[in-house]
């Protein structure tokens, strides 16, 4: 595939839609539609993340015996779905300082200790180049209700055996449901 141009189709206040035209290896025209955190992308450079978007909150309580999954109902899927607590990043934000925020903001708990950080990621390549990027620690504290009058959220602290339940039985955001699949079969 070989990058030819790049349009903006529309501006939407989070999100905004472009249109790819590539030349495929036959010599054929493909028009791909995508959407990105970026309001000005211009070049086929541009599309590449190189720094995050947001950033995903993967936390387990002191014992390390239960991890922290919020249920939250999302709009574009019209249901509830159980994922690791996540936001954007705010300009001049580092991700540490958006993890404490978002974390305090969607669950009411605090960060104990941030022992590592899964490196760059995408969200959802099949139509996105939004990154992020993962937060891994120790959180404690009590749940409050979100602070979020858009964010419908309910944090939990889930064992193994009850994460493996939940995972046989209801709808997860795909890395959450990567991670939690694995973390609970150790």
């Amino acid at each position: 595939m070989k990058f030819r141009s790049i349009q903006k189709m529309f501006d939407g206040k989070f999100i905004h839609r472009y249109d790819i035209t590539y030349e495929a290896e036959d010599g054929s025209t493909k028009v791909y539609e995508m959407i990105s955190r970026n309001p000005k992308i211009q070049s086929h450079e541009e599309l590449i993340g190189k720094k995050p978007d947001a950033v995903v909150i993967i936390m387990h309580d002191e014992t390390g015996e239960k991890v922290l999954i919020n249920k939250e109902f999302r709009l574009a899927t019209g249901a509830w779905v159980y994922n690791f607590p996540a936001g954007l990043i705010d300009e001049g934000e580092t991700p540490d300082e958006s993890a404490k925020r978002e974390l305090w903001e969607e669950t009411g708990l605090t960060i104990q200790s941030i022992d590592d950080h899964i490196p760059l990621s995408y969200s959802a390549i099949g139509f996105s180049n939004e990154t992020n990027i993962c937060v891994v620690g120790t959180a404690a504290g009590n749940f409050r209700e979100s602070t979020s009058v858009v964010e419908e959220i309910e944090p939990g602290w889930y064992t193994k055996e009850q994460v493996r339940q939940l995972l046989r039985e209801y709808p997860f955001a795909a890395r959450t449901q990567a991670y939690c699949y694995a973390w609970s079969r150790q």
